[in-house]
């Protein structure tokens, strides 16, 4: 099967990065893989400028299949046809109401990018799918705890995919970085690969012949409470999956013909790569280091708290947070890194330096090896890229060494395809 990719929500160019094992050498792009991306999609609604884009037309090319449009008003049919269909999308609302005339039978909310991606599985009928999410998806929405991905499986369930899903936090499999994100993994019901599953227990997948098990081991923690199956086929159609299904998915699982198994595991991996690791050798500029008034806010802003706070009503509140270790600890991998890295906020990674043992924040170049980019892969050409929105993107991205990992092994599942 050729190994032909669409890339959508494609920031500044994550999974292709990892599919590929991208380098960037004398600031030349250099691609080992053999996958061959015909289509990405990336478009910033929210801004005037298009840093992320830019970053990856500047990185990959620029290219009538590069797009920088609302993926809303692209006609799907239009997209080239491809095997494997990848991106990290966000968590959104994925309720859907029949319409008032009934024509069209069901309607999704406006402008929710799931739908997107659906239209393009109606359309395009991709073997395999590959996707990265926040893990609160299994949990959302709170008023519904599991609807919304319950949702997203009868989805796949009515184009023919089985799906398999994990939540992974990269530090705990060797990474640099403790990012907890979900990937779901879905395949046709046309492809060996499917057929090959069909013949396995869901328990069997989950924890021995799946994708995930194959590269992230796992350990089983049994639970003395709790369901762990149930079918969206017991449901009439995705409006009454919407209006009515709850239900408690646990961090692994996998679904075959609307049967649902999920169960709760635990990563079974010893390798750590420390956060000192990727600290820059050389020397760093002054201006990222600590003067003595950043110092005092990010002693406070790290520091535990209780605070006497009044809501709108009048009514009093203690307001309580318990401290962030500061500097971070190195002999371990770096936490989460958010969109607001690099500011003086709370969040932002706070390292005692290599060199002078002085106090700093992370450089641009450190924030991308914590995801594991090349270095100064975000250092583009373009004045919409400034230095804050270098780490913007860092804080959206995803961590390459999972995609890397997995990319490897759909190498091999590609290569048992007709």
């Amino acid at each position: 099967m050729e190994k032909t990719v669409v890339e959508l929500f494609a920031g500044v160019g994550g999974f292709r990065c990892g599919l590929n094992k991208v380098q960037l050498i004398n600031n030349e792009v250099q691609e080992k893989g053999l996958w061959k991306f015909v289509w990405a999609n990336q478009w910033e609604p929210s801004t005037k400028t298009q840093p992320a884009f830019e970053c990856y037309t500047q990185r990959f090319g620029k290219s009538e299949n590069n797009v920088n449009r609302d993926i809303n008003i692209i006609d799907k049919t239009k997209i080239p046809n491809h095997n494997l269909l990848v991106g990290g999308f966000p968590c959104q609302d994925y309720s859907v109401a029949r319409t008032i005339s009934n024509e069209k039978g069901i309607k999704g909310k406006k402008g929710v990018l799931w739908w997107d991606i659906v239209e393009i599985l109606e359309a395009k009928k991709p073997a395999f799918v590959l996707l990265e999410n926040v893990d609160r998806l299994l949990r959302s929405p709170s008023k519904q705890r599991g609807r919304d991905f319950g949702v997203m499986l009868r989805s796949f369930l009515e184009n023919e995919y089985g799906v398999q899903w994990r939540v992974i936090n990269a530090g705990e499999y060797g990474f640099p970085q403790k990012r907890r994100r979900i990937f779901i993994f879905a395949y046709h019901k046309s492809t060996n690969y499917y057929k090959n599953m069909e013949k396995k227990s869901l328990k069997k997948i989950i924890f021995n012949d799946g994708i995930f098990p194959k590269n992230f081991p796992i350990k089983n923690m049994e639970l003395k409470n709790g369901k762990t199956s149930i079918s969206s086929n017991e449901y009439e159609d995705l409006v009454d999956m919407s209006e009515n299904f709850e239900f408690h998915f646990y961090n692994s699982g996998v679904m075959h013909e609307g049967k649902i198994k999920t169960v709760k595991t635990e990563p079974n991996c010893e390798d750590i790569t420390n956060l000192k690791s990727i600290l820059e050798d050389n020397p760093v500029d002054e201006k990222y280091f600590l003067n003595e008034e950043k110092l005092k806010k990010f002693t406070y802003l790290k520091g535990k708290k209780r605070i006497q706070r009044k809501r709108p009503n009048g009514e009093t509140y203690c307001f309580s947070e318990g401290s962030i270790p500061f500097p971070e600890k190195l002999d371990i991998p770096a936490r989460t890194m958010l969109t607001s890295e690099g500011t003086t906020n709370r969040s932002t990674h706070v390292v005692k330096d290599k060199t002078s043992g002085k106090l700093r924040i992370l450089t641009p170049i450190e924030c991308e090896r914590i995801n594991m980019f090349p270095d100064n892969w975000t250092n583009i050409q373009d004045k919409s890229m400034t230095e804050r929105r270098r780490y913007f993107m860092m804080g959206n991205a995803l961590v390459v060494g999972i995609i890397d990992k997995l990319g490897e092994y759909l190498e091999k599942i590609f290569e048992k395809e007709e």
